[in-house]
């Protein structure tokens, strides 16, 4: 039922960065890690004044197309730029870092975005030179793995035969493998924040069939990026269960936006819920949203959870 709408093409990265000097970073790393590689991004390659709306150059920029890349299948609720094209997590909530310390975080990047791996790559290089944050904290990628554990950096060099690019499918088997060997608990364990709108309101408490809505929508978006002609927002879905229990806190995080020059406070929920019995349809779409992500500000790193 799911093959060809999970034939999504993805590659997840895992960066160490060192950093040489006692230093301090904001909370939110994944907002101050994606602004500052925008703006390497734009620093390596814009040849205009930024201004991207008026410049003659916009419909074959590489910042657009690795930042704002454009669906080959324009979804009908979108209605602007969408970030679709990857994914940045970091779930390492410390401030201070000591001189030697690393810290790591994840890079997703998803169908055509694949090809610019080696600018996003350049980019971090140059944003490690710069800094990142309020103080400029500056670093060093130390190393660069795949999946599997294996390197893409050593001795300065950059293998990118070793990216290993694979599927929503892959993923969703591999994750159906190691749960019939350790068993399914039922539970959905939100990492990071969740803000999802659902009939109007933002959820203030978790809604199964709201994130089972929301799985289907990001997936269905990452198809029309890919051009997978596959709307499962259409598939028959089997019965919803119902949550036996859920603890949920709410959470705020600051960011900085480099582009609007002011600091902006995100919201949204996290905490856990424990779930009847799971349809065996309904797992895989489940599944696929745990490497998605699922509702809004995924840029940032929020909507990740794990099925237990």
């Amino acid at each position: 039922m799911w093959k060809r709408a999970l034939d999504v093409r993805y590659v997840k990265l895992h960066f160490t960065v060192r950093f040489p000097e006692d230093c301090i970073l904001p909370v939110n790393k994944v907002s101050a890690i994606r602004g500052g590689m925008g703006e390497m991004l734009l620093r390596m390659n814009c040849i205009r004044d930024r201004n991207c709306e008026k410049c003659d150059f916009e419909k074959e920029c590489l910042v657009r197309r690795m930042m704002y890349s454009r669906f080959e299948i324009r979804p009908a609720f979108v209605t602007q730029g969408e970030s679709i094209g990857y994914v940045l997590e970091c779930e390492d909530y410390r401030e201070i870092f000591r001189r030697g310390e690393s810290l790591s975080f994840h890079l997703l990047l998803f169908g055509k975005t694949i090809v610019h791996l080696n600018h996003y790559i350049q980019a971090f290089c140059m944003l490690g030179i710069e800094g990142i944050g309020k103080y400029h904290a500056k670093f060093q990628v130390a190393a660069i793995t795949n999946t599997k554990g294996e390197p893409l950096l050593q001795n300065d060099t950059i293998y990118m035969e070793k990216c290993k690019v694979m599927t929503l499918l892959d993923y969703v088997e591999y994750r159906l493998k190691n749960i019939f060997r350790s068993g399914l608990e039922g539970k959905l364990v939100f990492k990071t924040p969740l803000t999802l709108k659902y009939r109007g309101e933002f959820l203030k408490e978790f809604r199964i069939d709201a994130i089972v809505e929301a799985a289907l929508r990001r997936i269905y978006m990452l198809d029309c990026y890919e051009g997978i002609d596959e709307d499962v927002t259409r598939y028959e879905i089997p019965e919803i269960p119902d949550i036996v229990s859920q603890s949920v806190r709410n959470v705020q995080v600051r960011r900085f936006s480099s582009k609007q020059q002011s600091g902006m406070i995100l919201h949204g929920i996290e905490g856990q819920m424990a779930l009847e019995t799971i349809d065996e349809e309904l797992l895989p779409v489940l599944l696929a949203g745990e490497l998605v992500h699922v509702g809004k500000n995924s840029r940032f790193g929020f909507g990740r959870y794990q099925v237990k």
